[in-house]
């Protein structure tokens, strides 16, 4: 089936007050696995990849193509959205290679710098079609804007939309990155609020560490799209290790990777119907 657009994915997740699920992708194996989970569970899904995967692969032209082949082979509706950018050259190329959105990520830069970066790099995808999506605060690998007692503030917000004239703006509402423990609990009343001073849909990264009902919870009080990676890399790593653990003789990859292939592909359909399912507040 062709790509679907991420702003359609996003568009139909705020008319339903369901989530617009993303899944992280890491190589050939887990895009295949999210392909079939969208497939199984009857869901739209985002397919991310983020910097440190382009890094991982040596490029970010070979990630993208094998992960918009296995999109367009798919029957879900799919699309390919390029996460956490810090370079801006990856951002145009991502767009030449075909994605459909792209996070701008210039946190890490003093506020203006961030605004100015940000809108000047949402301005060019804005007039080719593409969906963008930015970040208030210094998103780290296992903390920054997401760590416990970190908060976006709805007024900053307000204005760093409005003067970046993002699509989607992630916030920090009680999230972690890299989170192994489903332990974190989120700020409801915040997000009500920055729902309230925002027009544009609100982004959750972070997510693997927040329980199912607690993201629901979210999603009813106005978080729209819901970003989930390292719980689906530790159900990878798990099952890789149980199988070599089981027969130390084994040396065909393919063996233990399509066994943690196949379980990805299972909690991820679990997942997506979970999240997928309208909430009401």
């Amino acid at each position: 089936m062709p790509l679907v657009p991420t702003a359609d994915i996003v568009a139909r997740a705020v008319a339903a007050r369901t989530a617009a699920v993303a899944f992280n992708v890491l190589h050939l194996e887990t895009a295949e696995a999210l392909a079939a989970a969208a497939e199984s569970a009857g869901a739209p899904l985002i397919l991310g990849i983020s910097e440190n995967c382009i890094r991982y692969h040596g490029g970010l032209e070979p990630v993208t193509a094998a992960t918009l082949a296995v999109a367009n082979a798919s029957s879900a509706d799919l699309s390919v959205h390029l996460d956490h950018l810090t370079d801006p050259e990856l951002v145009r190329r991502g767009v030449a290679a075909g994605v459909s959105s792209v996070m701008i990520d210039a946190s890490a830069l003093p506020y203006e710098e961030n605004v100015a970066v940000t809108a000047e790099l949402a301005a060019w995808c804005r007039q080719r079609g593409v969906f963008t999506e930015a970040e208030l605060g210094e998103v780290g690998g296992k903390d920054g804007a997401h760590a416990p007692g970190v908060r976006t503030d709805p007024a900053q917000a307000r204005a760093f939309v409005r003067d970046t004239g993002v699509d989607a703006l992630a916030v920090a509402v009680g999230s972690s990155h890299a989170m192994t423990q489903r332990t974190a609990e989120l700020d409801l009343i915040l997000i009500s609020r920055l729902r309230e001073a925002l027009a544009v849909p609100l982004v959750l990264h972070g997510s693997s560490g927040v329980p199912d009902e607690e993201i629901r919870r979210a999603v009813a009080a106005g978080m729209t799209k819901i970003n989930i990676s390292t719980h689906l890399v530790s159900v990878f790593t798990s099952v890789v290790r149980d199988v070599l653990g089981a027969d130390p003789a084994l040396v065909d990859s393919r063996t233990y990777l399509s066994a943690a292939r196949e379980a990805v592909a299972q909690d991820a359909a679990r997942l997506l119907q979970v999240l997928t399912t309208p909430v009401t507040a």
